[in-house]
């Protein structure tokens, strides 16, 4: 059971009944950008307090594990694939669409017209499952044509441009002169500062 709430817990999912209404649906809520934790954390208590977790039993913040490089030093984020936007399992009443709706932080739910449109148990599990990718993706403020100064390994302080950035490998190929020729080096972002 702690492995099951582990991997929950991983994907970002808040669930609050293991027994869901039935007739329970997906729905977006839209957000505003940067409360989506605070607005289910808010949903959380205020749908617990209200004794209503069997007909808003889920609150999902789809995320990604990324590798951030900035200032010399790596550090794992989990970024929001769908920054502005919470997705809540429920079931469909008015009742229930006032609760989420008047959430601090909420400005609507996602759908056509003045009802709310229900994702597909496709679209929701192939969000899980792309936020389960482990592969960690790099994010660099670095791009091709920016001069750079290594900051470590045999060429340190050297000057050069960068010619080419492979986000995937967390790695850049610099242009720098050695003995009078340019010389491209591949470094890990890491190796590399801004100037």
């Amino acid at each position: 059971m702690a492995e099951e709430k582990t991997e929950e817990k991983k994907q970002n999912i808040i669930e609050l009944s293991e027994n869901p209404a039935e007739g329970s649906s997906w729905f977006v809520v839209h957000t505003y950008s940067g409360h989506e934790e605070k607005v289910a954390n808010t949903l959380t208590q205020r749908v617990q307090t209200m004794n209503m977790v069997n007909q808003i039993s889920k609150i999902l913040i789809p995320t990604q594990e990324k590798i951030v490089i900035s200032e010399g030093k790596k550090r794992k984020v989990d970024e929001r694939l769908f920054p502005g936007y919470v997705i809540v399992y429920m079931k469909m009443s008015d009742e229930n669409w006032y609760v989420v709706r008047s959430t601090p932080g909420v400005t609507g739910f996602v759908g056509a017209g003045s009802r709310p449109t229900p994702l597909s148990e496709f679209e929701v599990a192939n969000i899980q499952k792309f936020s389960k990718i482990e592969a960690p993706k790099f994010e660099a403020k670095f791009k091709v044509e920016d001069a750079v100064k290594i900051t470590d390994g045999v060429f340190i302080d050297s000057i050069g441009k960068i010619v080419e950035v492979n986000e995937d490998q967390g790695k850049v190929k610099v242009l720098i002169s050695v003995f009078g020729r340019e010389t491209p080096v591949e470094l890990d972002f890491l190796q590399v500062s801004a100037l």
